[in-house]
């Protein structure tokens, strides 16, 4: 077999596998912190809106089955996975702190078999770092939605 006709292949697969690790550790968190917090919304819509930091809670705050986006308000010293917690203490988690990898929201699992995962994004823009590690401030707009790669 040539082998300068396969190298390119396996680059492309590296390639590949490092920008589907890159977005799956933006999924990453760590522990959880007990205190209560902020009203959070959970749609079955991917466009749906949270309510402003600081609003109070209402129906829309409770999770519920079958959502596609989970949003929150960010709090000044807390990680997004510390929120995520609270907010939604049925939400699943595999592995611990900085490696922790959300599954489950609101009793929506991402799909393995369809390619899903929990995506987080902070203020509209793709988090850098993974839940865990993600310190939020009053003020922002945590959101995690489902996407597929």
């Amino acid at each position: 077999m040539n082998t300068t006709s396969v190298r390119p292949l396996r680059a492309l697969g590296a390639a590949t596998a490092a920008l589907l690790l890159t977005g799956l550790l933006a999924a990453c968190g760590g522990a959880a912190d007990p205190e209560p917090i902020v009203p959070a919304t959970l749609s079955a819509q991917s466009d749906a809106a949270s309510p402003p930091a600081g609003a109070s809670p209402s129906d829309d705050a409770s999770p519920s089955a079958g959502a596609e986006t989970f949003s929150y308000a960010g709090r000044t010293g807390a990680t997004a996975l510390d929120l995520l917690l609270e907010a939604d203490p049925s939400a699943e988690v595999t592995g611990e702190g900085e490696n922790a990898f959300v599954t489950a929201i609101g009793g929506r699992a991402a799909d393995d078999s369809k390619k899903e995962f929990w995506s987080l994004s902070v203020d509209g823009e793709p988090a850098q770092v993974g839940a865990g590690t993600l310190e939020t401030e009053d003020g922002q707009e945590i959101t995690w939605t489902i996407e597929t790669y």
